[in-house]
């Protein structure tokens, strides 16, 4: 569904991607982690061209996306969230999926402000997240985690292949949490390709089909959960010699299982 070839990302003297290079399977559930620092979410940037790469090349489905736009990748069936929510807040719920849906034609731009079949797709998308109550409610009034999910839901408007998702555990509750982990399991069962950037490793290991770590903005290792925690360059990275109980701590299941 996705490979990454040599991808880089200079800010001035600095590497934070330096020659990445990872693929991702159709139907998957792939996790992005490293440390703090280590390139993860600017790779994520330049996947999605938030961010234009240095150089290196990013394919989906067989076609070369990296020189695109990001409205262009969009439309070839790659979505994304972000760390931090990004919405309307003076709109309620359904109005800031709304916003997100395509347009069909410029024919649709005369139409009314929201068309009947988009307020059903929203709806039916509230409904499949469990917070069709909230479809009403300006944005402003929510807590972190039901900005979260308004996010998720925002993104399936419209209609992607594949999604990625910048720390989706980030500051939500853990009954929350188990929503949206159970939400990410339903849409891959249905098909959808998901890459998700997450410093939980709970999540991560228990989620995920494929791990790829990244280290100083190159991949230091890639393969499944079992075989990542295994790997001793993936515990030099996290544990970085002397710091080793407090690092344990930190990367969770990377160490034991």
């Amino acid at each position: 569904m996705l490979e990454v070839r040599g991808l880089c990302k200079h800010f001035g003297g600095i590497r934070a991607v330096d020659q990445c290079s990872f693929t991702v399977e159709r139907g998957s559930i792939t996790a992005l982690i490293g440390p703090n620092g280590a390139g993860k979410t600017t790779a994520f940037n330049c996947i999605s061209k938030t961010l234009r790469p240095t150089s290196g090349e990013v394919w989906l489905k067989g076609e070369r996306i990296d020189a695109m736009r990001p409205h262009q990748v969009t439309r070839r069936g790659l979505s994304r969230t972000f760390q931090i929510s990004r919405n309307l807040e003076d709109l309620t719920v359904l109005e800031n999926l709304v916003v997100q849906s395509r347009v069909p034609n410029w024919r649709a731009l005369f139409g009314p402000a929201i068309a009947p079949w988009e307020r059903e797709k929203a709806m039916e998308i509230l409904d499949f997240l469990n917070i069709t109550r909230l479809a009403h409610e300006e944005t402003r009034s929510l807590s972190y985690g039901q900005k979260k999910l308004m996010d998720f839901g925002a993104l399936l408007m419209s209609d992607p292949e594949m999604i990625l998702l910048d720390e989706p555990a980030g500051g939500v509750n853990p009954r929350l949490l188990e929503e949206i982990v159970d939400r990410i399991r339903a849409l891959n069962a249905r098909g959808l390709t998901v890459l998700i950037v997450e410093h939980n490793m709970d999540l991560v290991m228990r989620l995920s089909h494929k791990v790829v770590v990244m280290a100083h903005g190159q991949v230091i290792a890639e393969g499944t959960p079992e075989e990542v925690q295994a790997d001793p360059l993936v515990l030099e990275a996290y544990l970085g010699g002397a710091q080793k109980e407090p690092a344990v701590q930190a990367v969770g299941a990377v160490v034991h299982g």
